[in-house]
């Protein structure tokens, strides 16, 4: 793989808001706090879970920030119709004075589905929706007129408004981590985000965490894109930052966690070490010195330099953050 010059690093916050009032209320604080500790952009979840609708809250926020870009992570396709999904979106860019971020995805949780009475479909028929779905949404995100006839959608000459206010329109961010949604993701995004596949419950596998696997879907994506690698931004999202002046210590008692299978968020698929847990992108360990240089590290070694913290680490990534802006 040839490497492109490593871009700087951008920041990216995220976090889901009860759908009570203050639970809303919470939420735009979040993004506000985001703003002020310097990240680039807040991105809003989208489940069917207890948390607000991601559309409306990012309609919430395009007017209560004002310098944070604000994005979707990641919107789940097969619970919109593009058409209608487009004007939402187009609606948002005009609202923040064109700092929205599109992040699209094919949805991850199968609890989602099945609670709403949404078929689950196999991950084949999933992609080939979202592919057609893009296709619709690429025309319509740029304000131009839409003409398609696809196996789930037919669009007759619907155009797109209101216009964006970025052009030739907002970013499209797509979240991948199976060489089909790598594939599709270096052909179609301007933003891949490298992802560890997950379990039908939304479970990092561990075995998807190691930096060579990350390194191997990066050389997927460079290899699928081709001429364009260049032009495309890759992140990943860290989901652990563990502040320490003991690293190895610390990165003891996370693997005896992860092996015993404490970690909401992971599922254990295979033998783990202390260099496996240390040597993770995904998982940040040490004085706000090291998790810096992991950070520059991890740009270093896969070209990623677009990197995503959960909204209950934004303060103990903020030193890292001041540390590595500008770089």
């Amino acid at each position: 793989m040839t490497t492109p010059e490593p871009r700087k690093f951008r920041f990216a916050a995220g976090g889901a808001g009860n759908s009570d009032e203050g639970g809303a209320r919470k939420f735009v604080k979040l993004a506000q706090e985001a703003e002020e500790l310097g990240f680039d952009t807040f991105a809003v979840p989208d489940r069917l879970d207890e948390q607000v609708g991601p559309l409306a809250a990012l309609g919430a926020l395009a007017v209560s920030t004002d310098k944070i870009r604000l994005a979707t992570s990641m919107l789940s396709t097969p619970f919109r119709h593009p058409a209608v999904l487009a004007k939402e979106l187009t609606t948002i860019d005009v609202l923040s004075k064109g700092r929205l971020e599109v992040g699209l995805g094919v949805g991850a949780f199968r609890e989602d589905f099945d609670k709403a009475g949404i078929p689950f479909d196999s991950p084949a028929e999933r992609i080939a929706r979202f592919d057609e779905s893009l296709t619709v949404l690429d025309k319509l995100l740029r304000g131009e007129e839409a003409e398609f006839e696809g196996e789930v959608f037919q669009v007759k000459g619907i155009k797109g408004y209101p216009r964006p206010r970025q052009g030739p329109r907002p970013k499209i961010a797509i979240g991948a981590g199976g060489p089909r949604m790598l594939e599709l993701a270096a052909r179609r995004a301007d933003v891949v985000s490298i992802n560890p596949r997950s379990n039908a419950e939304g479970k990092m596998r561990i075995s998807e965490m190691s930096m060579e696997s990350t390194k191997s879907k990066v050389e997927a994506v460079a290899k699928a894109a081709g001429d364009r690698f260049a032009d495309i931004e890759l992140s990943w999202t860290i989901a652990m930052i563990v502040v320490t002046d003991d690293r190895e210590q610390v990165g003891e008692y996370a693997l005896k966690a992860i092996e015993r299978g404490l970690s909401p968020s992971i599922e254990v698929d295979k033998e783990i070490t202390i260099d496996d847990v240390l040597g993770s992108p995904y998982l940040a360990i040490g004085t706000f010195d090291e998790i810096a240089e992991q950070v520059r590290h991890t740009r270093a070694e896969t070209s990623m330099s677009y990197v995503g913290v959960v909204p209950t680490q934004m303060e103990a990534f903020a030193p890292v953050l001041e540390q590595l802006r500008g770089e």
